[in-house]
């Protein structure tokens, strides 16, 4: 993973937001993003809802080379390793989060890390189903660095600097909420139905083409470099949408954003089929005349 600009971007759009959201079953190109042992067990705290541990045991903090206990600014307590630095820790099946397909999140520094990172965490503008004024949080700049090595990246000299890793939070960020709206378009043909649609869950699912994109790719397009289904709750109905990122060759400095996106609601019911029809003509009627 290098330091230019395009694969910052790149890196950045694969990762979801996490609920305290992309990842996916295969492993997607550093766009977008813990492993041993037992440890003695703490008081039970008080976790934020959004994280997915509130109702498991916590485990003492990893201790330190010098034996005493680390203190991690992290909002959701994991697991410790046995030994004497700190450690990814592994995930079980139980302790993925359904809504977004994560581990908890995870605010320690990796193993052999070559420089320290902030743990600070921005709110995006969607809307979380399930709870009342409430909305999904994005990852750190430390929990998106330790789920790229989840997935199997590892750094090397040269790859990125610190200063690199807020630029990808950025463009993170900046893919999700522009998402996000790409789904209020079509959410506003059903105003009157649901005025306040919100995000369920998501996942990705990097290397499984949808239709349309395969579609595309016969006719000598490029693939897109990342996909994502996200579940939206329209006032209790659960619609799924597929969001196809095309890497567009430039992030705009002002806004962060560098990915186009095909965002459309999935094949799967007649509600979602009349609309993409109904779609698709006002676009063959209008998009000309705006021209």
């Amino acid at each position: 993973m290098g330091a230019s600009t395009s694969t910052q971007a790149a890196a950045a759009a694969a990762l979801p937001v996490t609920g305290s959201p992309d990842n996916s079953p295969s492993t997607p190109p550093p766009e977008c993003p813990m492993h041993a042992g037992g440890a003695a067990s703490q008081p039970k705290q008080n976790i934020p809802s959004e994280c997915p541990m509130h109702a498991a045991e916590q485990k003492t903090a990893v201790p330190t080379s010098g034996g005493d206990a680390a203190s991690y600014p992290s909002e959701c307590p994991m697991s410790g390793a046995t030994g004497g630095s700190p450690a990814l820790v592994p995930q079980k099946a139980d302790d993925i989060d359904p809504t977004n397909m994560m581990p908890p999140p995870n605010q320690r520094p990796s193993p052999d890390q070559p420089f320290s990172l902030p743990t600070s965490r921005v709110t995006s503008s969607i809307p979380k189903a399930g709870k009342e004024n409430e909305k999904w949080v994005y990852p750190s700049e430390q929990m998106f660095w330790n789920a790229m090595l989840r997935k199997g990246w590892r750094w090397k000299s040269g790859d990125i600097e610190q200063a690199d890793m807020g630029n990808i939070i950025r463009i993170h960020n900046a893919n999700n909420e522009q998402a996000w709206q790409e789904v209020l378009k079509w959410e506003a043909m059903h105003a009157k139905q649901c005025s306040e649609p919100k995000l369920a869950s998501f996942g990705g699912r990097y290397g499984d083409l949808s239709p349309r994109a395969r579609i595309r790719t016969w006719m000598g397009y490029d693939e897109p470099f990342d996909r994502h289904d996200w579940q939206v709750d329209r006032c209790g109905k659960k619609i799924r949408y597929i969001i196809d990122y095309y890497d567009s060759g430039a992030v705009e400095k002002d806004t962060y954003k560098f990915a186009i996106l095909d965002v459309r609601p999935a094949f799967d019911s007649l509600g979602a089929t009349w609309d993409r029809m109904k779609v698709a003509y006002w676009r063959f009627m209008y998009a000309k005349k705006e021209d």
